[in-house]
């Protein structure tokens, strides 16, 4: 697994919630950037690739953000931010598998045809009888 976490620029402020008196002098919050293009550990396929899958979260600077205000500590956050990060990396990362189109079994057609007609002498019992 790739661990983006040195090429993270974090930014710190204060956060809401809890804490009490704590939240108004501690900078917890922990708001993290990184930029896809920058990147060393990745080639140009699996760089398109994260932008092309991240394109929410990419702001028009071209780096990804992401913040945590989740923890009272600014070093649980801090991790929060990295690991948030890596889990939408992998996810960007990881190729969906192409369908492998199946044939329709004969007796699944037989049997959708059989309820068809079972459906239509339903109805056509329901008609009215004219003389």
């Amino acid at each position: 697994m790739i661990d983006i976490s040195r090429e993270i620029q974090f930014q710190t402020a204060r956060s809401g919630g809890k804490g009490g008196q704590n939240v108004n002098k501690v900078e917890t919050m922990v708001i993290g950037f990184w930029s896809p293009d920058a990147s060393l550990l990745f080639n140009e396929e699996e760089k398109q690739r994260l932008k092309e899958k991240l394109v929410n979260k990419i702001n028009s600077d071209g780096f990804l953000v992401v913040k945590s205000q989740v923890h009272r500590s600014q070093l649980s956050n801090k991790e929060e931010v990295v690991r948030k990060m890596n889990e939408l990396v992998k996810y960007a990362l990881t190729k969906k598998k192409a369908r492998i189109a199946t044939k329709t079994p004969k007796a699944v057609k037989e049997k959708r045809i059989e309820n068809k007609k079972r459906k239509a002498e339903v109805k056509e019992g329901r008609k009215k009888i004219r003389f």
